[in-house]
């Protein structure tokens, strides 16, 4: 708690208090949605919303935790605000600063090894901070933004432009060629104000219905700082 405490503090965070403040910060792109798509769900979440760093990380872990498992990583909750933060919640929680994620624990034991293991990876890069739970029983994630944008930048990833993704993009070093291949199709961009998605398309060789596919949107509007899953242009 004391490292996730220092790092939201670092990255000048603020502890939200309610329901208002949440909607302001999203309103103002602080911020942003995460719907779900065909790697990752949206389980009981009150507030869909989190840093645009914490929305990448799901995005690109998820992408490569279905190739490795053949199911979708399950969100549990993202951005709490301090007045509806659960009973047993530590006073020190980075849940209603936006950057912290909680995930289902996989049934499986082949799939929670593999999870487990990529975390420990990135926690040992110092990008993040991942605890296991046990009431209830879930991986509480506290994604450090700044370093973790760093660490996808050096690894042949993007944060902001697109760039079609090396094998040394992947979360985890170790993965198998079936999540290497997963990840090569497609590439992130972060969207920019004045964005649509007909100009995303148009700008990478795709349509609108594949970048619609492709985030499992539910309509075409689209956020400032929003990360959103761009295919590769056809070959």
């Amino acid at each position: 708690m004391d490292l996730q405490e220092r790092q939201a503090v670092a990255h000048d965070f603020t502890y939200l208090r309610n329901a208002d403040q949440v909607r302001r910060f999203v309103a103002n792109g602080f911020l942003v949605p995460l719907r779900g798509n065909a790697d990752y769900e949206i389980h009981g979440v009150s507030f869909p919303y989190a840093r645009p760093e914490v929305q990448l990380f799901v995005q690109r872990l998820s992408s490569q935790y279905r190739s490795a498992c053949g199911e979708k990583l399950v969100v549990t909750s993202l951005t709490r605000p301090q007045n509806r933060q659960p009973s047993n919640a530590s006073a020190r929680s980075v849940h209603p600063t936006g950057m912290a994620v909680d995930l289902r624990i996989p049934r499986t034991s082949a799939c929670r090894s593999w999870l487990e293991k990529v975390l420990v990876s990135l926690e040992g890069n110092g990008v993040l901070e991942a605890t296991r739970e046990r009431r209830p029983p879930h991986y509480h994630i506290a994604v450090f933004p700044r370093p973790y944008q760093r660490y996808v930048s050096g690894r042949g990833g993007s944060t902001s432009t697109p760039t079609r993704m090396a094998s040394a993009g992947t979360e985890s070093a170790g993965a198998p060629a079936s999540v290497t291949q997963a990840v090569m199709d497609l590439s992130d961009y972060r969207v920019r104000r004045g964005d649509s998605l007909w100009a995303i398309a148009r700008a990478h060789g795709t349509t609108v219905d594949r970048l619609v596919s492709a985030n499992e949107l539910r309509g075409k509007r689209i956020y400032a700082g929003q990360v959103i899953r761009v295919p590769v242009a056809d070959r």
